[in-house]
């Protein structure tokens, strides 16, 4: 097939994707309690993306179909008891005095439902803080003061970028833990407990990250994203520790990806600050794109540390809506992911021998990583790995050129952060 052809049926194909109705289920003995999802309409007929939760807690999901004129709970009730069967959970235990950490930039709206997830934490003590990165106008300020002026607080990091914005956050915190969540979530009620419990538990643990899931799926581009695994990483506890190195994880621990992401992380806060925080040439808003998140989860590996991904710690992510936001985020994750490995390499150059011994399984996976990944049939989104919708070429190749273009993105925003430094400092001696 002739490239223009491929492209026209991609774009077809794309098109053709239906929305999907977002929904929780939760499963106690014999009564199941149906929900939308956070935002979401009452549930209907046609495709519905569940939640199944077991006692409150997240056990796995399933893409369902209400038939016209049947009962959504009954339909749903019946096969989430056939696929998830009863759970045993642990309590979480006494979670530390945790700080929640929120980077934004000239999204208030949308930071305002964020901020009245948090603050309806089930979590007994905790601070939020909120940080306005490079802001053009006074609005999130204003929002702040406004409507949450004794609840959060507010800090102005002008030099753009995601982790100069975090670590102005982790320079301002006071809790034992600290978590970092986006502007475009809506935190399960439970979130932070779970989050922050498991380092209660484990004097070695230095990170801990947990779920998400879509908040919407109403347009092609997020149906899309969440059908390819979107953000999650399953619904099985994991801790991963560099002194007994997983099996099934040859690159580790270079294959940060599979840890978790930055929408929802947290971080003993000493062993964060022992490792200097987050890189601030990585992360959106620099030339990197991307990566930040990355660079802490393998620097904390790096020390010693162990890490951990709860299921149970839960965030709803409200995914880019259109084709363009696809193509700006293939793009992004294939340069983050090679501009955090530079640096760390930066950074950290003994992990180098490690790093070079893992290269040529690395060089594979990269390549797996960016396939056109064609696939029929079934699938339920969030799922990792399984697939209701072919991946387009064009989001592959924009990948591999991200990819290609990372280790330069990386030392470019290093230059831009050193020439703004100089730039103080001139100023400074006026």
């Amino acid at each position: 097939m002739a490239r223009s052809a491929r492209a026209q049926e991609e774009i077809r194909r794309f098109l053709d994707i239906g929305a999907v109705q977002v929904a929780e289920l939760d499963l106690d003995g014999d009564e199941a309690v149906l929900r939308p999802g956070p935002g979401s309409p009452p549930v209907t007929h046609g495709e519905v993306f569940v939640l199944v939760r077991r006692g409150g807690r997240p056990v796995g999901t399933l893409l369902g179909r209400v038939p016209e004129g049947a009962d959504p709970r009954a339909v749903l009730a019946e096969r989430a008891r056939a696929e998830h069967g009863p759970a045993v959970f642990g309590e979480p235990g006494e979670p530390p005095f945790t700080s929640v950490v929120v980077a934004t930039r000239e999204r208030a709206g949308q930071l305002a439902r964020a901020l009245d997830s948090l603050l309806a934490q089930d979590h007994p003590r905790f601070e939020i803080v909120v940080v306005d990165n490079a802001p053009v106008t006074s609005e999130t300020r204003e929002l702040i003061e406004r409507k949450y002026a004794e609840r959060v607080r507010y800090v102005r990091e002008p030099v753009p970028g995601l982790a100069g914005a975090h670590n102005a956050g982790l320079d301002a915190v006071r809790g034992e833990v600290v978590a970092f969540t986006d502007d475009d979530v809506v935190a399960d009620p439970r979130w932070l407990t779970e989050l922050s419990a498991p380092f209660a538990a484990d004097a070695g643990l230095g990170c801990c990250t947990g779920l998400i899931l879509p908040a919407r799926l109403t347009t092609p581009a997020q149906v899309l994203l969440e059908s390819h695994g979107g953000f999650a990483k399953g619904f099985t506890p994991r801790t991963y520790d560099p002194a007994r190195p997983p099996g099934d994880e040859p690159l580790f621990p270079f294959t940060a990806g599979r840890f978790g992401s930055g929408a929802n992380m947290a971080f003993r806060t000493a062993v964060l600050r022992s490792v200097g925080g987050f890189d601030p040439a990585t992360g959106a808003g620099t030339a990197a794109r991307g990566g930040d998140d990355l660079y802490g989860f393998v620097r904390v590996l790096a020390q010693g540390h162990r890490l951990r991904y709860t299921p149970y710690a839960l965030v709803w992510h409200h995914h880019r809506e259109t084709w363009r936001d696809l193509e700006t985020q293939a793009y992004g994750y294939g340069a983050g992911l090679t501009a955090y490995l530079t640096a760390v390499l930066v950074n950290r150059p003994a992990l180098l021998p490690a790093f070079l011994a893992r290269l040529p399984r690395g060089l594979a996976h990269a390549r797996t990583l960016t396939a056109v990944r064609e696939t029929e049939g079934g699938g339920t989104p969030g799922d990792h790995d399984v697939r209701t919708h072919p991946w387009p070429r064009r989001l592959s190749r924009l990948q591999r050129r991200g990819m290609l273009y990372g280790p330069a993105g990386y030392l470019k925003a290093r230059r831009a952060l050193r020439a703004t430094a100089r730039d103080e400092t001139a100023r400074g001696a006026r």
